[in-house]
């Protein structure tokens, strides 16, 4: 049985917000450039967005998912070295 329940911003953020979070390890390895960072984080987004919509992913919620992740974790990117700039004062 299918569900109509669709993605809103504010879901998907807190989804993706918590994927990094259970997964800092893989964002460290992205940041290091490590082989199947990326390509864990896609897919551990792609599973918890599937996992609350109770449905699989079409082919465009799965980009959208993808950008909004990539977005998520160049905040980070700029926040760890925005960070470790006012850190270090």
């Amino acid at each position: 049985m299918a569900s109509n329940i669709e993605l809103n911003d504010s879901d998907l953020n807190d989804i993706l917000i918590n994927v990094l979070s259970q997964n800092r390890q893989s964002v460290i390895g992205l940041f290091r450039n490590e082989p199947g960072s990326w390509g864990n984080l896609a897919g551990q987004g792609v599973v918890a967005c599937r996992d609350h919509l109770g449905r699989g992913l079409t082919d465009t919620e799965r980009r959208l998912v993808w950008d909004r992740l990539w977005w998520w974790i160049n905040q980070l990117k700029i926040g760890l070295i925005s960070g470790d700039e006012e850190s270090s004062g």
